[in-house]
């Protein structure tokens, strides 16, 4: 039974009702009843809001988001899901953990640098990143 108002899963789920509605929009949320033209859920949807909290949380955008909702056939479980969508998260996070080290490298670089002109900054940066290319 729809009983809850949008306010009240709002509070539930710690989100703004704008949310609610846009989640609801993009195709994330089933569409609910209208009682007197205001929208009414069932308690159900503060599980799938907890999905779509996890998801978010684990870096997941929304379009992978509703991939994950809507992206395979009706037969295939959640684990499975979760499976292969974590399997390609992994991966970005791991090529995203190898250029956040790079960074830092060359941030630690910048750091110790004694130039005067950034001109002098070029020309340091060039002639370390030739030594490190031989």
């Amino acid at each position: 039974m729809a009983n809850m108002t949008i306010g009240e899963v709002a509070r539930r789920a710690g989100l703004q009702a704008s949310a609610i509605r846009y989640y609801e929009k993009i195709g994330l949320l089933p569409k609910t009843q209208r009682i007197g033209g205001q929208r009414r859920y069932e308690t159900g949807v503060l599980n799938y809001l907890e999905v779509i909290d996890v998801a978010k949380r684990a870096g997941f955008r929304m379009d992978e988001i509703r991939h994950l909702f809507h992206g395979f056939g009706k037969g295939i479980p959640a684990f499975h899901r979760w499976q292969l969508l974590a399997q390609r998260k992994i991966t970005e996070m791991d090529d995203l953990i190898a250029r956040a080290k790079k960074m830092k490298r060359l941030l630690k670089k910048a750091d110790h640098c004694k130039c005067l002109d950034l001109e002098d900054c070029g020309k340091a940066f060039l002639a370390r990143s030739k030594r490190s290319d031989e």
